[in-house]
């Protein structure tokens, strides 16, 4: 369309964030809808990922975010009724075992979009949570190359503590699990979201889906132990790192 403006942004950027509400700025004194949807992942267990990973995926999938809420809010509360719609995942309410960079990051902006959905209610600002699982996406297609990368990054010690047996087998369920060969169609999350901005009763929360609606929400209210077994049988138990047999006993 000829009335879409489009600039590039890189959301851990202040400089960069300040520049597009200048841009959007110059255009209108009132802003309709925000969606945060930046968002990066890696499938890499804790005592793989570095401190480093963990920044950054923090300061993409969260930091970033709360940076361009807070900038533009402003001119969302300049008019009543407007939308901030934040791009979340199933992995903000359940967390799964080689998962908790991601899944950190996604509770954190469920958390902080519950505040500021609480915090908006007087001026009337709607904000909408999308929670997807499995989506058949290049972030999902990427997910077994970063695996390997991670894996042959690896010290010696670390990879002594894990096993090759142990890593081939959790590769083959990165690129061959259930979960992810029941990937679904993103066009779900783009419905979704469509609605979060359009409708004139939009929902707090999206769940689009059947493995976030029928499977991943269902699991996450159940007791702990019980949900910690059913992700172990999902996941198959049946290779154990080496590490184990080497283990101490009291």
């Amino acid at each position: 369309s000829s009335r879409a403006s489009v600039f590039r942004l890189d959301i851990t950027k202040q400089d960069d964030i300040d520049a597009a509400f200048e841009l959007v700025k110059e255009k209108t004194q009132v802003l309709h809808g925000l969606v945060n949807n930046a968002g990066i992942a890696v499938i890499s267990y804790i005592d793989w990922t570095s401190m480093e990973s963990y920044r950054q995926i923090m300061d993409v999938n969260f930091f970033g975010h709360v940076g361009m809420t807070k900038k533009f809010l402003p001119l969302l509360i300049a008019k009543r009724d407007s939308r901030v719609v934040n791009i979340c995942s199933a992995a903000g309410y359940i967390a799964t075992p080689a998962m908790s960079a991601y899944s950190a990051s996604k509770y954190a902006l469920e958390s902080f979009s519950d505040c500021l959905r609480r915090e908006m209610v007087p001026w009337g600002l709607r904000v909408s949570i999308i929670e997807p699982g499995f989506m058949r996406t290049p972030m999902l297609q990427d997910d077994g190359k970063s695996f390997s990368r991670i894996w042959d990054n690896l010290s010696r010690d670390a990879k002594d503590r894990w096993g090759e047996e142990f890593v081939k087998a959790k590769l083959n369920f990165v690129i061959n699990g259930s979960l992810v060969k029941k990937a679904e169609d993103p066009m779900k999350v783009v419905r979704a979201l469509q609605h979060a901005i359009m409708s004139s009763t939009p929902h707090i929360r999206y769940r689009p889906g059947i493995q976030s609606a029928y499977v991943s929400f269902p699991m996450s209210t159940l007791p702990a132990w019980l949900t910690d077994w059913i992700l172990r049988k999902l996941r198959g138990s049946n290779h154990i790192p080496v590490g184990i047999s080497k283990q101490h006993h009291d």
